[in-house]
């Protein structure tokens, strides 16, 4: 994390250009409580002119594809080559202890119940199952040694997505009260009734004002609107969005 903070900033330096850090957070224990370092890298680049903001969703969970948690060499060359690398018992078994060490220290929170099927098109049962559940279901006791043969079955039958229960509440606090970072979702839609997907494609706005405003104070009502409209808006560059203001689109939303 420190790493890719950097290296993106370092960017921004280099080719003189703004800098937007998307879906801001700390993946896996051993990253836990780093973002008081990213957030100060932020600051420290910002008084050195370079223009770098952030964006987050408000959950301690991630989601993206079943291969996440794969080892990146394992997945060059597509699903046909991941697929020649399992055929093969020596092949299959270092992929696998990679997958353990995920489970164990990355996105699997180190419990395969912290990893949730999304949606798996090859069979929709498991949408919304943890990993330790259809390891049970399949008569395995919910190791992560098991967890992850049962992942690698997965996978070679067709992958899907899943939502990784892998944050830190005091990192999702912490970033989310910095004046440079705005609310997001980083979600996408899916018909409702078909998977399951991530609570933030529709839950974000909601539980950030029911949340972190009304109930934790983490910020204030005015500041959080403002990292709604007119932070994201003026980072984006439209320039006639995002603030009341005469010549602005009346885009207004009203809640009591």
């Amino acid at each position: 994390l420190l790493e890719s903070t950097e290296e993106a900033i370092n960017i921004g330096r280099q080719a003189n250009l703004p800098v937007q850090i998307s879906h801001h957070k700390a993946v896996g224990k051993s990253m836990w409580g780093s973002s008081t370092n990213t957030l100060e890298m932020i600051d420290k680049a910002q008084a050195e002119g370079i223009n770098v903001t952030a964006d987050q969703y408000p959950y301690t969970a991630t989601s993206t594809g079943l291969t996440v948690v794969f080892p990146a060499w394992s997945l060059a060359g597509g699903t046909k080559k991941l697929k020649e690398r399992l055929d093969d018992p020596a092949q299959r078994q270092k992929i696998k202890d990679g997958i353990i060490w995920n489970i164990v220290y990355d996105r699997g929170g180190g419990n395969p119940a912290s990893i949730v099927v999304a949606n798996y098109p090859p069979n929709t049962k498991y949408n919304g199952m943890n990993l330790a559940k259809i390891t049970e279901s399949k008569g395995h006791k919910p190791t992560p040694d098991n967890a992850a043969d049962v992942l690698i079955d997965l996978v070679y039958a067709g992958n899907g997505s899943g939502i990784y229960h892998c944050l830190n509440e005091s990192d999702v606090q912490r970033i989310m009260a910095h004046p440079l970072v705005m609310h997001a979702s980083d979600g996408s839609t899916i018909e409702f009734g078909k998977a399951q997907p991530h609570p933030r494609s529709y839950g974000t706005y909601p539980r950030i004002l029911g949340r972190y405003v009304r109930e934790k104070g983490i910020i204030s009502l005015t500041e959080s609107i403002r990292k709604m409209t007119k932070l994201p808006a003026s980072v984006l560059g439209l320039n006639d969005r995002g603030q009341i203001k005469k010549g602005y689109w009346a885009d207004l939303v009203l809640f009591d």
